[in-house]
């Protein structure tokens, strides 16, 4: 297979997985963040995830606050993606080391998530401040505690809040040590 065949299968199966992925993880920290699930995008989320989060927890109970059933399957999905990235590009790996690289996937995703998020939030603020929307109340959800410790270390000046500045370069680096204990490029 030539290679820019495969890099382009390659992108698709990310692509794909990486966007069902931000959905679980949504299911994972939005009860984590304390977010109110009457919110229809939150109903929506949940709806777009239990066909599969759902029996699985039948079997691997919820361990404290952790919702161990939606990790599960994130890193199952991961995992598979990892897999078949692995094929497409004719390489072959170790269970231990796909799984770690599903994992930091899993990490890099997570922290991703939260960047979006006060991108969007930033975006919003700009385009309809003060307007409530439930996708405005999850966003406002996601990055309120990650924004908080910098709006206490920075006050607004001069009527701008640039505490999500400093929160995405610190989400960043965290995203490029994260990255840093990937077992495989992929």
């Amino acid at each position: 297979m030539p290679a820019n065949v495969s890099t382009a299968i390659v992108f698709v199966i990310n692509a794909l997985t990486s966007l069902y992925l931000l959905v679980l993880l949504l299911r994972f920290w939005l009860p984590w963040l304390q977010a109110d699930f009457r919110n229809p995008l939150a109903q929506g989320i949940l709806r777009l995830t239990s066909p599969l989060v759902i029996p699985v927890r039948r079997i691997v109970p919820p361990f404290g606050r952790l919702d161990t059933a939606t990790v599960l399957v994130a890193f199952i999905i991961q995992y598979v993606a990892v897999l078949l990235m692995l094929l497409v590009i004719g390489q072959t790996a170790g269970i231990a080391a796909i799984a770690g690289t599903a994992i930091v996937k899993l990490g890099v995703l997570s922290i991703n998530l939260f960047v979006y998020a006060i991108f969007i939030r930033i975006i919003l603020s700009w385009i309809a401040q003060g307007a409530y929307n439930p996708a405005t109340a999850i966003i406002t959800t996601l990055t309120e505690p990650v924004l908080r410790p910098f709006r206490r270390l920075l006050p607004p000046m001069g009527g701008f809040d640039i505490s999500p500045i400093f929160a995405i370069i610190l989400l960043l680096a965290a995203t490029i040590i994260v990255n840093g204990f990937k077992p495989l490029g992929i």
